[in-house]
């Protein structure tokens, strides 16, 4: 009987405790976690023709300045004018691959602890991570700008498991996609019209696994001899302009199967409506 007592007292006490923090969490009001958000967001005074904000800490010191990591952008309202001369039109059927094998294999650890010497043949298979980063070597700006622009986008791995799926549009737009498979790299390089946004793309074949959930280098980056580059052997690799990441001479050069930038564009992307002019028009 008294063990009876003791368990309806306890039951008791956890329903008002459960009924109490209701009563809290009603009272705090609905938008507390989104002013938090907000004061955690930094707009940044930079030439754009959209806002552009850090977020929380997400930064590092470089000359005395602080330099933003991952930066986030936003349509600016005062430049509905200009967007609407750069909104993707769908008669253009075009598409955009986003280059989830390259945001993957710069993972750490992964391809690029194998290339420093901090690790074995091991950590060139990595875990596939499908979310879309937001960092240089993904090609984070051009990714976000061209998505606030209407762009479609698919992912390696969509052209990968399909190749077909390329058929289906007039136009591809390439951004870093530095890492692909053969099956992705035959895809693309035989579509008529590819527009190679950034240089660097087709650099190096990767193997993915798709039970395991992984990709392995397979060829390139002197791997797996020092004197392989191109892991394709392109004739068509451009690598030599991925440095240029100030594009002051950028312009666009014709190939085989398209067009190739100059340069690597993570900075006019956000900045000259010319270049995405081009990038509408071609």
């Amino acid at each position: 009987m008294k063990s009876k007592f003791i368990i309806s007292i306890i039951v008791i006490s956890v329903v008002i405790s459960f009924l109490m923090l209701q009563i809290f969490l009603i009272q705090i009001p609905k938008n507390d976690l989104e002013t938090s958000n907000e004061l955690s967001k930094t707009k940044l005074d930079m030439p754009s023709l959209f806002d552009v904000y850090g977020f929380g800490e997400n930064y590092e010191i470089k000359d005395g300045k602080k330099v933003w990591n991952e930066p986030k952008f936003e349509l600016n309202p005062e430049n509905g004018a200009i967007y609407q001369e750069l909104y993707y039109d769908s008669k253009d059927n075009t598409v955009i691959i986003y280059p989830t094998f390259t945001a993957t294999a710069y993972g750490e650890p992964g391809f690029y602890s194998f290339f420093r010497g901090d690790c074995d043949e091991k950590c060139l298979t990595v875990e596939l991570d499908s979310e879309p980063y937001l960092d240089f070597v993904a090609s984070g700006n051009g990714y976000q700008v061209l998505k606030l622009l209407g762009y479609p986008i698919i992912t390696d791995i969509d052209v990968d498991k399909n190749p077909e799926i390329l058929e289906k549009y007039d136009k591809i737009i390439l951004l870093h996609n530095e890492y692909v498979t053969k099956e992705e790299f035959d895809a693309i390089t035989s579509h008529p019209n590819v527009i190679y946004l950034y240089p660097n793309a087709l650099y190096a074949e990767v193997e993915s696994d798709y039970s395991d959930n992984t990709i392995t280098l397979i060829r390139g980056h002197n791997f797996p001899e020092s004197d392989i580059f191109n892991g394709f052997d392109w004739k068509f690799d451009n690598s030599i302009f991925e440095y240029d990441i100030d594009c002051k001479d950028m312009q666009f050069e014709r190939v085989k199967n398209g067009w190739m930038l100059n340069c690597y564009p993570e900075k006019p992307i956000h900045q000259s409506k010319i270049l995405l002019e081009m990038i509408k028009n071609f």
